[in-house]
């Protein structure tokens, strides 16, 4: 059955079905009106207006879903937050509207990180530091003070790490940067960290710094750690310069001294040398000269052993034959002479005594 109203007539709970607030009709009424002239068909101007929105709609989108990742870089895409991928280089598609986010990383860029200077011009702002002094004054192993300037330069390895494991990983580098160095220059005295360890002190603390890089998930990888200027304290930097330029003259009179050695000594081991193999040449020749004697001496006496006087009278000849055509005096003695004959000579020139 039909419910009953108050006034007798049939309708819902609500009152008789046939009487309406007219309030309410002419609101509906003009409602559908505009929702007519929006719609295509509906008029000129709603029609056109729909079509403007349409268009400005699709332009945002394209230009937000295309986007384009440099060479040296790698895109970060998250999808509502959330990591989705790692984009190569080139022109890449994205969801529009911001579903997609794409960060930009520079993955094959080399970065750097100064400490205690600054390089104009420098676009990071995690670069250059805040307080220079600060950073760079250290205690050395000998509980001497030092200036201590050196640059770090890496690359990010693992872009997701770099941006998602750790906030600020630039900034968390060089606090990691700071502390390994004062531990290494810590571990030395002031003279090894100034001249000589110099070397040693930036393998170590590359190998510190990428040890706590990769313990932190940082996403970093660390290329070189290069020491710049290190000088002591302004209060001594007189002082710590004269007991510099005492070392330099010091090397540089021990260099002079070993290049005067090395001047004279090879010269010195030249010459006996020389006189060493002139001494064993003439040894050699004396000694084949005798050996010669020897056997001429043996060869003699063996003719002279088989026939005595004729060997006897040819040397006494042939020693006549040598000696006297030297000898510009001649005296002959004869035997059976009473006296000496006094012979004229040819040879003597004139006005001289024979």
């Amino acid at each position: 059955m039909p419910l009953q109203s108050g006034d007798g007539g049939q309708g819902g709970p609500w009152g008789d079905g046939r009487r309406r607030d007219p309030e309410l009709e002419e609101m509906i009424r003009h409602g559908q009106d505009r929702l007519k002239r929006m719609m295509p068909g509906g008029g000129p101007r709603g029609g056109m207006i729909l079509l403007i929105t349409c268009l400005v709609l699709a332009v945002l989108g394209a230009w937000s879903a295309f986007y384009t990742v440099p060479s040296d870089s790698v895109a970060v895409v998250q999808r509502f937050g959330k990591y989705l991928e790692d984009v190569p280089p080139g022109l890449q598609f994205k969801l529009p509207f911001g579903v997609d986010v794409a960060t930009i990383v520079p993955v094959k860029r080399q970065l750097k990180q100064e400490f205690g200077f600054t390089t104009p011009g420098a676009t990071d702002p995690y670069q250059s530091p805040r307080d220079g002094r600060r950073e760079t004054e250290m205690v050395t192993g000998d509980l001497n003070a030092a200036l201590v300037e050196w640059v770090v330069q890496y690359r990010v390895s693992d872009p997701a790490k770099f941006l998602f494991a750790v906030r600020e990983p630039s900034e968390t580098l060089r606090y990691v940067s700071e502390s390994v160095m004062r531990e290494v220059v810590g571990d030395r005295t002031v003279d090894e960290v100034i001249t000589v360890g110099r070397q040693e002190i930036e393998s170590e603390a590359l190998t510190k710094m990428q040890e706590l890089s990769t313990k932190y998930e940082m996403g970093i990888s660390i290329d070189q750690v290069q020491l710049k200027n290190i000088n002591p304290p302004e209060q001594v930097q007189d002082s710590f310069n004269e007991v510099n330029q005492a070392q330099q003259e010091k090397e540089k009179l021990i260099n002079e001294a070993r290049r005067d050695y090395n001047k004279v000594i090879p010269l010195a081991e030249g010459e006996k040398d020389q006189r060493i193999r002139e001494a064993d040449g003439y040894s050699l020749k004396r000694i084949n000269e005798a050996e010669g004697d020897v056997a001429r001496f043996g060869a003699l006496l063996a003719e002279y052993h088989k026939a005595p006087e004729v060997t006897r009278r040819r040397i006494y000849i042939e020693t006549l034959q040598e000696v006297l055509p030297v000898i510009r005096s001649k005296i002959i003695v004869d035997e059976q002479a009473r006296s000496i004959l006094p012979l004229l000579n040819l040879d003597s020139q004139k006005g001289e005594q024979p």
